[in-house]
């Protein structure tokens, strides 16, 4: 019974040690990154509890564009995150069968030095940008600064004229283009 109790005893720590989450050095992540250092959002955000997957669910607190944090951690698949000025936490929680990318790559996508150029936009792109919505004649690039990018399971390229977000869950909705700009939302 006491060789039972230590085997079950030594499974389940070498189950709780494998499943931790590893915290990377500042020597693993990815080149000019530092916990502690501000970034600013590169598209705008959703987040719901304190978490955004990267499956980019589009519902939940809005983070807009250009929106300045502080990297506080990148452990695992998740990126640890404060809100400034508001000291509001979150976490972005890597989906790479979503995305295609390591907790790295999703970073560099969603988070810069520096702020995007809205002057690159029109007017009406800013305004759906600035609400985290999209607009028919918006150009492909205004649609990822409002809305991010689409999960891959779906939209495998961005030169397609079709990309399939998730509002949620169980729901999904399609943004349809001509010409490279939105010409359809489909519910």
């Amino acid at each position: 019974m006491n060789t039972i109790f230590r085997c079950a005893t030594m499974v389940f720590i070498l189950f709780a040690v494998a499943g931790c989450g590893k915290r990377m050095s500042e020597a693993t992540l990815p080149i000019g990154i530092k916990t502690g250092n501000i970034y600013y959002t590169q598209v705008t955000l959703q987040y719901e509890k304190g978490r955004h997957l990267t499956t980019n669910y589009r519902k939940g607190n809005l983070v807009p564009i250009n929106t300045q944090v502080q990297l506080q951690e990148i452990s695992g698949g998740d990126i640890r995150l404060e809100i400034l000025p508001a000291h509001t936490k979150f976490r972005i929680e890597n989906v790479e069968k979503h995305t295609g990318d390591d907790v790295r790559q999703a970073f560099n996508k969603l988070f810069g030095k520096n702020k995007v150029d809205l002057s690159r936009f029109s007017k009406l792109e800013r305004e759906y940008i600035d609400m985290g919505r999209v607009g028919k004649g918006m150009r492909k690039n205004a649609v990822i600064a409002a809305i991010g990018y689409p999960p891959i399971t779906e939209t495998p390229s961005l030169d397609g004229n079709e990309w399939t977000y998730w509002s949620s869950r169980f729901n999904r909705f399609i943004v349809k283009f001509q010409n490279d700009k939105v010409a359809q939302i489909q519910d």
